[in-house]
């Protein structure tokens, strides 16, 4: 991809320090700020998404109540359930 930007002096001069300091040019400068940028912003939305998480989970912890184990025996859960109210045996 080929970018064609305008950037006033102030950036002009960032780039300027940055290729005599690092000895890069600007296509390497430019990379390697959205690289820099990319990883920043990801993991933000990671550790907001995270946190968003943490919250939900404690709104919600303790609220239901019934056995442990009612994601793995929920069938035999709801026969014993069916047999107790129909009456069978």
């Amino acid at each position: 991809m080929r970018i064609n930007a305008r950037l006033d002096d102030s950036y002009e001069e960032k780039f300027l320090q940055i290729q005599q300091s690092k000895n890069k040019n600007r296509t390497a400068i430019l990379k390697e700020a959205l690289d820099k940028y990319f990883t920043e912003e990801l993991n933000q939305e990671e550790q907001n998404a995270w946190q968003n998480n943490q919250k939900i989970l404690e709104m919600v912890k303790g609220i239901a109540s019934g056995s442990e184990d009612l994601s793995v025996n929920y069938k035999e859960y709801l026969y014993q359930g069916l047999k107790k109210k129909y009456d069978i045996d």
